[in-house]
């Protein structure tokens, strides 16, 4: 059965990015031994991202000019961008534009995740958007030992303590990873 996985790298404080929608923070941090990226993509089929998340991808990692890197990244993967404006796509990638609400969107983006999961990339608003879609099965937070003084919430919402259990929480590297079960609301 397909998952809806919001995996999101935060601060301390709660934000994705700061105040320029940078995540320059993120990369200050030592990743060595650090949350295992590949293992948490080999359970995923689909990738879902907001336009401002995609197009922070496309300029840090430079993809319209090496679009190789999409694979490198993604692999064959199709990649769900919510927006409403028209977006440069990288040669060779999947990426399927959708307009309007999430719940509109679930049927096609379960059927292309097939047998694996769903990596809800971010940013907050759209995880908060499938919450309260009732789509959004967990939570990996990856907490940073940062902090910024604002920018971009991990989620701009309230959610109370009775939609969350927490199934774990690890230290990986300089990482807390906090994972949640999300209950339906």
């Amino acid at each position: 059965m397909t998952r809806f996985v919001y995996y999101a790298a935060t601060t301390l404080n709660g934000f994705l990015a700061d105040a320029d929608n940078s995540l320059d923070w993120l990369f200050e941090v030592d990743d060595t031994d650090g949350p295992d990226a590949a293992a948490f993509m080999d359970r995923m089929g689909v990738l879902v991202e907001g336009a401002t998340t995609y197009e922070w991808v496309l300029r840090h990692e430079d993809l319209l000019d090496r679009p190789a890197r999409w694979q490198e990244f993604y692999g064959t993967r199709p990649t769900y961008v919510f927006t409403n404006r028209d977006l440069p796509v990288p040669d060779g990638a999947d990426v399927r534009f959708v307009r309007g609400p999430v719940s509109d969107a679930l049927p096609d983006i379960v059927a292309a995740a097939g047998s694996l999961d769903v990596w809800v990339v971010g940013g907050g608003g759209l995880a908060g958007q499938f919450l309260s879609a009732g789509a959004l099965d967990s939570m990996v937070l990856c907490v940073a030992p940062a902090a910024v003084d604002g920018g971009a919430p991990l989620l701009p919402l309230t959610i109370g303590a009775d939609r969350l259990t927490l199934e774990s929480a690890t230290k990986q590297g300089q990482f807390a990873v906090l994972t949640y079960a999300v209950a339906a609301g």
